[in-house]
């Protein structure tokens, strides 16, 4: 098992070059990056076939793995996608995480779901060609694949082998809270290659402009076990879970050295409870 930093708040937040990221990454003890490899990422989609072969190298050089790569890609014929996953494949990359089908509203669902599966059929067949995995995240919110039983619905036909789940507990969580957990984990368990770690919780806080007070997520330290973190594990141990964990430091409302000081805290934590379970 790889544990990775997902680069994206690295960027985001400390406007640093892919370069110094990695310093950064290696200084705090992970094994390596999930590289995000779209619109604003380190890596621009566009310039897939030219840079992600440097950017895998330079991190390659200071130790570091890039076992997968975050894209944004829901159509094979569009957005550079096949160039993405030639190149990937070239460079090693096993996992290739895709990008979201969204909710377009009430009545429109069997629609979209049609075509996203002729959509998903012609990526997994970009897999195969290219011996990658595809991974569809489990992102809360108005997307196909926030439901983990509309996710196994869209995987159930396809070998995992060249098309899987990517579980992000913290999002499920968010989703439907604490109840069921498990059971979801356990659904999509033949079909699951990576894991995000994140901790969310809903709070109602007040809008600035209105002062009205609104529920939303916030992003909370991984100690704070809000997600069951070692329950969690459990589970992915039962199935021989052997893929790649991301942590995703998402903490918006952090400056550059909280954001490092947290994320340092957060795999220290990971750490612990991988060597309980």
């Amino acid at each position: 098992m790889q544990i990775l930093m997902f680069t994206k708040m690295l960027k985001n937040t400390g406007k640093i070059s892919l370069e110094e990221a990695g310093d950064h990454m290696v200084q705090m003890g992970f094994d390596g990056a999930d590289l995000t490899v779209r619109e604003g990422g380190y890596v621009l989609p566009e310039e897939a076939s030219e840079k992600l072969p440097q950017a895998i190298k330079m991190l390659k050089s200071k130790g570091l793995t890039v076992p997968m790569i975050t894209t944004n890609i829901t159509d094979a014929k569009t957005g550079y996608a096949e160039d993405i996953f030639r190149t990937a494949s070239e460079c090693g990359v096993e996992y290739i995480k895709l990008g979201y089908w969204r909710y377009e509203g009430f009545g429109k669902i069997l629609k979209q779901i049609e075509e996203a599966q002729k959509q998903i059929s012609e990526i997994y067949t970009l897999s195969k060609k290219y011996d990658v995995t595809a991974t569809m995240h489990t992102h809360a919110g108005p997307y196909l694949s926030a439901d983990p039983v509309l996710l196994f619905m869209l995987l159930k036909n396809y070998d995992p082998r060249w098309l899987g789940a990517y579980i992000d507990p913290g999002h499920m969580f968010a989703e439907s809270g604490p109840l069921g957990l498990e059971m979801r984990i356990d659904l999509l368990a033949a079909f699951i290659r990576l894991v995000a770690v994140k901790n969310y919780r809903w709070v109602k806080v007040p809008e600035e402009k209105t002062g009205e007070r609104r529920w939303r997520l916030n992003m909370m330290p991984l100690k704070d076990e809000i997600v069951p973190w070692p329950l969690v594990f459990r589970c992915l141990k039962t199935i021989a879970f052997d893929g790649c964990v991301s942590i995703h430091s998402e903490y918006e409302n952090l400056d550059f050295e909280q954001l490092i000081k947290q994320t340092g805290e957060d795999l220290n934590y990971l750490k612990k409870v991988l060597n309980s379970v």
